[in-house]
């Protein structure tokens, strides 16, 4: 079960976007996925439910911020408990899987899961952070671990009921990002092939590191044994929100694609091109536009580069 945790210190690349067309397009093949918000913005949240859906049904004791709040009031909870299935895209694979059976196709659809955010999932981390002291370097490196294995135990419990988990991180390297990192096998970085987007990319990748190290020299001394270590790998970058010509990004974006390269990371093949009226429309209606019908040629050439970045995406799997 490959747990990928979706990242950028810039907000506004599209992460968000890539992590529901990624999940979405990995149901569609067949595959059982889960998507777990943790941005305090829900955008992957509103992306599959409305608002009003959320405040009704999921606000007070339905979303992560619960499971986290669980844990300081003593009586933690089952991440399970709080996954459900987003109507619009069970409606959609379910059509998909019809139309299959009706054109005598072989085509088996998976299923997409979602655990919803909080807007107050930001004091999370307050609390969080409250639970990282100790009366001695020992007590201390010990809270340090449990803290930040806290999501990494709770997903344990799900190893068997997913092909792949997709975690969409908030664009900041607090504990609650760093308890997706623990609990990742990789890490994918969405990126604009501009100036701000792509600058924090080698500082990402050296506090991914610092994290990496501390933890497992914690590990390491403390009762846990090496296979509690961790060893998240860059997955990639992918460029979102491209411009093209003739079938590549423009001169101008091209220099800050080259310059993630020469860094030694590896980059995508495939990049999304920019659309804000197809990708900003899709959460009107919860459905990811690879999920969606094209209703231009621009449509269909945005879903065929979002098909092939899934296919570039699978290939780099265990």
């Amino acid at each position: 079960m490959p747990v990928i945790s979706v990242i950028n210190y810039k907000g506004g690349v599209g992460k968000t976007t890539i992590t529901a067309n990624l999940g979405a397009e990995l149901a569609w093949r067949g595959r059982k996925v889960l998507l777990l918000d943790l941005d305090a913005q829900a955008s992957l949240t509103f992306s599959f439910i409305q608002p009003e859906q959320w405040s009704k049904i999921y606000e007070q004791n339905g979303t992560i911020k619960s499971w986290f709040e669980s844990f300081q009031d003593g009586s933690p909870i089952s991440l399970g408990s709080l996954i459900f299935q987003p109507d619009g895209v069970v409606k959609k694979l379910n059509y998909y899987a019809r139309m299959a059976l009706i054109h005598d196709r072989n085509h088996q659809t998976g299923e997409l899961h979602l655990l919803p955010s909080h807007l107050g999932l930001i004091n999370v981390d307050l609390e969080l952070a409250t639970s990282l002291g100790g009366a001695s370097l020992t007590q201390a490196k010990a809270n340090f671990l449990k803290v930040h294995s806290r999501l990494r135990d709770g997903l344990s419990s799900l190893a068997s009921k997913y092909d792949v988990i997709l975690i969409d991180c908030p664009p900041n390297f607090n504990i609650v990002t760093k308890n997706a990192i623990v609990a990742s096998e990789h890490i994918l970085v969405p990126a604009k092939p501009d100036y701000l987007s792509t600058m924090g990319i080698d500082y990402l990748i050296r506090q991914l590191k610092q994290l990496v190290d501390d933890y497992n020299e914690y590990a390491r001394l403390g009762s846990r044994d090496e296979a509690n270590t961790i060893d998240p790998t860059i997955m990639g970058v992918v460029f979102t929100m491209t411009q093209l010509y003739g079938g590549s990004p423009i001169s101008a974006q091209r220099p800050y694609i080259n310059q993630i390269t020469r860094l030694g990371v590896p980059v995508f093949n495939n990049c999304i091109r920019e659309n804000k009226t197809f990708f900003a429309d899709a959460p009107e209606f919860g459905i990811p536009v690879v999920l969606k019908d094209a209703n231009s040629g621009t449509q269909e050439n945005i879903k065929e580069e979002i098909e092939s970045f899934v296919s570039e995406f699978e290939q780099k799997l265990p």
